[in-house]
């Protein structure tokens, strides 16, 4: 086991004390670039999930759950993942 400069301390008891630093995770460049078009898919999907509670409210057994399973596991899941091309590589590449 090597010694280190701050006061002789071991690696192991250095980090046992608390004092090793830990790095910051690096981020994964998942960017999420929104246009219009996911906008609008998103809002339609908004729309589509208050009309569906609405007409459940009212009573509704056949309408509603049509409209809440579309605005929920069709439309927002498309409009998340839409418009998600390939990045452009600069001209030098």
């Amino acid at each position: 086991m090597s010694k280190a400069k701050d006061g002789g301390k071991t690696r192991e008891a250095r980090a046992k004390d608390g004092k090793r630093r830990i790095k910051a995770p690096e981020t994964t460049g998942l960017d999420l670039h929104f246009t219009g078009r996911n906008y609008k898919i998103l809002g339609g999907a908004l729309l589509c999930i208050l009309v569906g509670f609405l007409l459940l409210w009212r009573g509704s057994i056949t309408a509603a759950p049509v409209l809440l399973v579309l605005g929920y596991c069709v439309l927002v899941p498309y409009g998340l993942a839409t418009g998600q091309g390939k990045p452009k590589l600069s001209s030098g590449e």
